[in-house]
């Protein structure tokens, strides 16, 4: 099967399947967008590591999708709280490239000119931040989800990056492409299964499988996370004296995740594993105070946990000029 480009239409009704939102509305609070754009990556050093946050752009999803176990009023007021729309969530896309030793590791790859139009933009921002995609020796993909996979294929439907290494769970790679998934899914689902199947099988990538504690290179170990899906994978960064887990989804929201981590979403494949999951994580940085990496955390999305009573709270990182 060929991939096809889903609408904006079809995902939103993806993310509003499990509840119903109404009309759009505007808080107030909201910043408004730059005229003139803002950077589109930030660099830290981890230890004796060095990590630049890129960019692959934006887009938005009905808030009816987030914390589908929970009261729609009550996400609604938390959201309203924190000063966020209670009808859309904005959402960032925080890839990390990492230099440690000789290598060049890149974790995802973004979703290309397959998704939303707002979204896409890695290439041109590995560009600007003077990283050479030619240099990046391997590609570890968290997840086989559109944002975090579907850019793999360039143009030409060959890999984008043609001499790194690729790395997958093995788990995500065996749920995605067992026998006909794409006719027991749903079908607002299909659209995923089959761009993560073509995704996967693009020409000029040999995938090496994965489990939990793989090392990709030393200092930058695979951590087992599933839940949002089956095989998900995060990544540790051992900078030596300070490290760093790129969460990928294992936390989508800065705020929620944190506060609310029992709530899941329209996207997790087993909500209660992905909860189960989240306090394992939220529990290992708090204790070891590690710094985290949210995906679609506000760019950069670097931090620490906070414990607050029985739950967390995500504190953004210092940035340093």
């Amino acid at each position: 099967m060929n991939l096809t480009r889903p609408t904006r239409r079809d995902m939103l009704k993806f993310a509003a399947c499990s509840t119903s939102f109404s009309s759009p509305f505007a808080l107030a609070a909201e910043l408004g967008a730059s005229q003139d754009g803002n950077p589109a990556y930030f660099r830290f050093s981890i230890g004796d590591a060095k990590a630049t946050v890129v960019s692959d752009g934006y887009f938005s999803l009905p808030t009816s999708g987030i914390g589908i176990n929970a009261e729609p009023e009550e996400v609604r007021a938390f959201l309203k709280r924190h000063f966020l729309s209670p009808e859309m969530n904005y959402s960032h896309t925080n890839h990390l490239h990492i230099e440690i030793g000789d290598a060049r590791i890149l974790v995802d790859v973004g979703s290309g000119n397959r998704f939303f139009d707002t979204a896409g933009r890695l290439m041109e921002n590995l560009e600007t931040a003077g990283i050479d995609p030619y240099e990046i020796s391997h590609v570890v993909i968290t997840h086989a989800h559109p944002d975090h996979i579907w850019g793999i294929i360039d143009d030409f439907d060959e890999a984008i990056f043609p001499d790194a290494e690729y790395i997958i769970g093995e788990s995500e790679f065996a749920h995605w492409t067992q026998d006909g998934l794409v006719d027991r899914v749903q079908p607002q689902e299909q659209q995923f299964v089959i761009g993560a199947v073509n995704s996967l099988g693009v020409d000029g990538v040999e995938w090496t499988l994965a489990s939990d504690g793989h090392e990709v290179v030393p200092g930058v170990t695979l951590i087992g996370t599933p839940g949002h899906t089956p095989g998900h994978m995060s990544v540790l960064l051992d900078g030596g004296d300070a490290s760093l887990l790129a969460l990928g989804d294992s936390i989508v929201h800065a705020y929620i995740g944190f506060s609310k981590p029992e709530w899941y979403n329209v996207f997790d494949s087993d909500g209660p594993m992905g909860v189960e999951t989240r306090m394992r994580i939220l529990d290992m940085a708090a204790s070891d105070q590690i710094a985290l990496l949210g995906y679609h955390f506000p760019f950069p999305g670097v931090g620490h946990v906070m414990r607050e009573g029985e739950t967390y709270r995500f504190i953004p990182a210092m940035w340093k000029f």
